[in-house]
């Protein structure tokens, strides 16, 4: 039997075969470790071939097919490691908050250049513009300026009024679409709008630091009444690069690539190099400040605790 796998727990996973209905798997010891690095070696969204085990109702997990994609991110408590967060994606949908939390710039970057790395689309949705005060305002729209001319689309909604709400289901509507961003930016009531049939829990932004708490702890995919998918993921709170070579994160970047070519040297850094055109653009107000000093943060190696500090366009 096939079918996609909708949920991991650890060691359990639900999958949705073919016919519609839902069956609990595992893999067996063997499977767990045959050349996979990553800390889960299935992940929601794998179309996966089960076995039903004789006499249960339960199955086992024999084979993954070939992934059109997935995204990734390094391992939470094993940094050697990597953890699949999803796989067969038509596209990503990063949630943001200008406040009730703040997400910086670095987090939307380091998750940018991944997404571009695995051949991911990302829209941008900036939630919770109803509670912004003129000075978040301000730089909600140097945000959406920033990302919009790069090439990202962005929309801004509030999931509380309902505002641009219906754009986001149409962009949904009978495509497999993962939401993700820092705990508290509101992915769980959103999906709740969209489909309210989901009933999915929520919570609140912690008052003592305004950061958010933690309300998923598994990704899950959920079937949408409208046609589609959702996967919901874990709130992040970092996104470290995995597996790139310092020559490789400026293809990342499509408006650093696109200008690569102009450079004198065709091996260049864009840091210390005479007639770089990236650098040029940068002084010139073409490229945005904030990616250029995430792409350098990056060629460096620094981690995402080097971006508790945030930078905006100017």
């Amino acid at each position: 039997m096939q079918g996609t796998l909708l949920k991991s727990t650890g060691s359990w996973y639900i999958v949705r075969l073919d016919d519609g209905k839902l069956m609990e798997c595992r893999i067996r010891g063997k499977f767990r470790t045959k050349g996979i690095k990553s800390t889960n070696p299935v992940a929601v969204g794998d179309r996966v071939e089960v076995l039903q085990e004789e006499n249960e109702e339960t199955g086992i997990i024999t084979a993954i097919e070939e992934r059109k994609n997935y995204i990734i991110r390094k391992s939470v408590n094993l940094s050697k490691q990597t953890h699949i967060i999803a796989a067969n994606i038509d596209q990503a949908l990063l949630m943001v908050t200008v406040a009730h939390p703040k997400t910086f710039t670095g987090f939307i970057d380091r998750f940018l250049v991944t997404a571009e790395a695995y051949s991911i689309p990302v829209v941008l949705i900036f939630n919770k513009i109803d509670l912004f005060t003129d000075d978040e305002l301000g730089e909600l729209a140097l945000l959406l300026d920033t990302y919009e001319r790069i090439g990202y689309k962005c929309i801004d909604i509030s999931v509380n009024t309902g505002y641009h709400l219906e754009e986001v289901k149409a962009l949904m509507k009978d495509k497999v679409s993962m939401i993700s961003g820092n705990s508290g930016v509101g992915k769980s009531s959103l999906i709740n709008k969209i489909d309210n049939q989901l009933d999915l829990k929520t919570n609140t932004v912690s008052e003592s630091n305004r950061s958010g708490q933690h309300t998923t702890t598994f990704a899950e995919m959920h079937e949408l009444q409208m046609g589609g998918f959702i996967i919901d993921t874990p709130g992040i709170k970092g996104f470290g690069l995995v597996d790139m070579e310092p020559e490789e994160i400026g293809d990342y970047f499509p408006e650093i690539f696109a200008l690569k070519a102009e450079c004198k040297f065709h091996n260049c850094k864009h840091t210390d190099e005479p007639q770089c055109a990236v650098k040029a653009a940068v002084e010139d107000g073409e490229i945005a400040w904030s990616r250029y000093e995430s792409y350098v943060k990056f060629l460096a190696g620094d981690d995402e605790t080097s971006f508790r500090k945030d930078t905006y366009a100017e």
